[in-house]
């Protein structure tokens, strides 16, 4: 147990899990029609986390990468599908043996924005090990462990910031919980929201 007496939330590593509530800006920057940028920063502005990968296109593929560019997390779509299925790979790794969790909407024909995360370990269950939630009117969304929630998403959408091609989240993460894995699923509902 933590100084918040709740068990730690830890998916991609536990050196992402702070001891304390944590509040994260994300910056999108879509760079060409075929690429977009997230940047993930503390409220100091140090660079935390990196992610790339393609927009408006059929390999859906992002990487998380760390301040200095090392893969952490290889995130691959599937392409065609009402469900948004996702994997999520440890490093640049695409093998099966290296997922670290799996992402698929709830329901494909879906009135609220909702997706279940399935631990790698716990595949066999029907029961997600974590649920998020939202409206389609923004990307705003909640992470829930259960009843228990451990991260929200505040997307600061603005017609002038989408005309630049740049867009701004503020993300909450509650204590001991894995902000890079809050961050993947961010970009994950991102990318299923894209046309």
């Amino acid at each position: 147990m933590t100084v918040y007496e709740v068990p730690p939330v830890s998916v991609v590593g536990e050196s992402y899990c702070a001891p304390y509530p944590l509040e994260l800006i994300v910056r999108k920057k879509i760079k060409k029609l075929s690429n977009a940028q997230f940047e993930v920063f503390d409220l100091s502005g140090n660079l935390l986390l990196q992610i790339d990968g393609g927009v408006w296109n059929f390999q859906l593929k992002r990487v998380l990468r760390d301040p200095a560019g090392f893969p952490i997390l290889t995130m691959r779509g599937k392409v065609l599908t009402l469900w948004h299925k996702w994997k999520a790979h440890a490093g640049e790794s695409t093998d099966d043996s290296n997922v670290l969790f799996t992402v698929q909407q709830s329901h494909p024909l879906q009135i609220k924005k909702a997706i279940n995360v399935f631990l790698t370990n716990s595949s066999k269950k029907k029961e997600p090990d974590f649920h998020v939630t939202g409206a389609y009117t923004s990307l705003s969304f909640k992470v829930y462990e259960g009843r228990r929630l451990i991260a929200e998403v505040k997307h600061n959408f603005t017609l002038e910031s989408f005309c630049k091609g740049k867009e701004k989240y503020k993300v909450k993460v509650y204590p001991e919980v894995d902000y890079a894995f809050i961050v993947a699923l961010l970009v994950i509902l991102d990318e299923n929201d894209t046309p």
